[in-house]
């Protein structure tokens, strides 16, 4: 027997179902984020925590390491107080941490020991709702983090300009591509210890991609590896937002997340599919 709701989900999915395989993909997602909500409704507390830890690392450094150093090189050559130069970069780093640990540890937990995506299997879901609710899920909570972080810089008067408008879709932008990429690599760690290698490249990214400092202060080899990390690009997009000097480089990292984005996307619905069809 046909389920009414899903036929008429795939007669609307269009040119979509043609490119995905129709069996790993209902048209269902958005039930994977309603579930998540109920979710966290209960344990809002672990939610809104992350939420602190850009502000306390703006507060240290941005304002009490800020007073030793001044003025930083910002975008375009610009001089920028410390706080300044410091918060789009914690405004990036947000949304990557959001993302990457919503898309990391939570769906290994759901993946390997609560089973959770089986039961979901044996429902009109497959596996591509389930990465794109998921991934969408962590979406809306680095999303959540950006905006609360947002509307401090504007409290303490670190957006300068009418472009930060758009730093909001910036960062959701950033946090799907970093939740897609932590979800396809969850697909590979076989048990937690797997997991400090996460650990292993979200904190040099946070250290090194120009979070505290301009690229200039490093050697040039250093500064070409560093021109490749992608929370570079998003600290380069956010910051020429915040600060209101736009490029046409900006273009250049929004295309380096698209790109991230669907590999990861891909990577994550295939393995999906052959682990818990198999």
């Amino acid at each position: 027997m046909v389920d009414k709701g899903s036929a008429e989900v795939r007669a609307g999915a269009g040119l979509f179902l043609r490119i995905v395989p129709p069996g790993l993909y209902a048209g269902r997602a958005r039930v994977l984020v309603e579930r998540s909500f109920m979710v966290y409704r209960r344990a809002w507390l672990s939610f809104v925590s992350g939420f602190f830890e850009p502000l306390f690392f703006l507060l240290s450094l941005g304002y009490g390491f800020g007073r030793l150093v001044t003025e930083v090189e910002g975008p375009g050559g610009q001089l920028l107080s410390y706080p300044v130069f410091v918060a789009p970069a914690l405004l990036a780093a947000s949304a990557m941490n959001g993302a990457v640990f919503d898309a990391t540890y939570n769906i290994f937990f759901k993946f390997k020991y609560a089973k959770l995506y089986d039961a979901m299997l044996a429902t009109p879901l497959g596996p591509l709702d389930i990465a794109i609710g998921e991934i969408s899920w962590a979406l809306l909570r680095g999303g959540m983090y950006s905006a609360a972080f947002l509307s401090v810089m504007l409290g303490m008067g670190l957006i300068t300009s009418a472009w930060a408008l758009l730093a909001l879709p910036a960062c959701l932008v950033v946090a799907f591509a970093f939740a897609a990429v932590g979800m396809a690599a969850t697909t590979f760690m076989r048990s937690w210890q797997d997991f400090d290698l996460v650990q292993l490249v979200v904190l040099p990214l946070f250290l090194f991609s120009t979070t505290f400092y301009p690229l200039s202060v490093y050697p040039p080899v250093m500064q070409t590896v560093v021109t490749w990390t992608p929370l570079y690009h998003a600290i380069e997009l956010l910051r020429g937002l915040t600060t209101g000097i736009p490029s046409w480089s900006m273009l250049g990292d929004l295309a380096y997340f698209a790109v991230m984005a669907a590999v990861g996307l891909v990577v994550a619905a295939r393995r999906l599919g052959t682990l818990l069809l198999k």
